[in-house]
């Protein structure tokens, strides 16, 4: 099983993917460290990725999703999806793949970002993304205002994952 955490830069990926992954057992992936150096610097200067940018750092993205599928291997992808595009470009086995949504309103986003140390995405980009962003059907849709520990508690129950055993 595989799934993808998507949102915009703020919403908490990371910290809820990871989190999820740690409750699970599984593995976990943050798309941010498979970018390419090239684009990460873009960002950092407050530049938007382009979708020729985005090309390669997809397919890595693909490329290990269908290696956790081949080889059994139960995964949590934290990956922005912000256009259908992207999504359909990750979809390798539906059957197998689940994508949870996390949205929270924009000063709540902007908030978090500000408060951010060390991250290559500057509170200057979130406009840009939430403009990107085109809203995922049949997604579980995942309000992250409330603490990672209940936004977590919500997706387990939610989509029934299992931790592994």
């Amino acid at each position: 099983m595989v799934v993808i955490v998507m949102g915009v830069s703020g919403t908490g990926k990371s910290t809820v993917g990871r989190a999820l992954a740690d409750r699970l057992g599984w593995t976990f992936v943050d798309a941010d460290d498979l970018h390419s150096v090239e684009n990460r610097r873009k960002m950092a200067a407050g530049t938007p990725l382009t979708d020729v940018d985005r090309q390669p750092w997809l397919e890595l993205l693909r490329a290990r999703m269908e290696k956790a599928l081949e080889t059994d291997e139960d995964l949590v992808l934290a990956f922005s999806g912000l256009k259908a595009f992207y999504r359909a470009r990750l979809t390798v086995d539906p059957a197998r793949e689940r994508w949870v949504y996390l949205h929270a309103p924009a000063s709540v986003i902007l908030e978090r970002i500000q408060k951010r140390v060390g991250h290559f995405m500057p509170a200057s980009l979130l406009q840009s993304q939430l403009e990107t962003l085109e809203v995922p059907d049949g997604a579980f849709t995942m309000d992250v205002t409330p603490p990672p520990g209940e936004v977590v508690d919500h997706i387990v129950a939610g989509l029934a994952l299992k931790p592994r055993v």
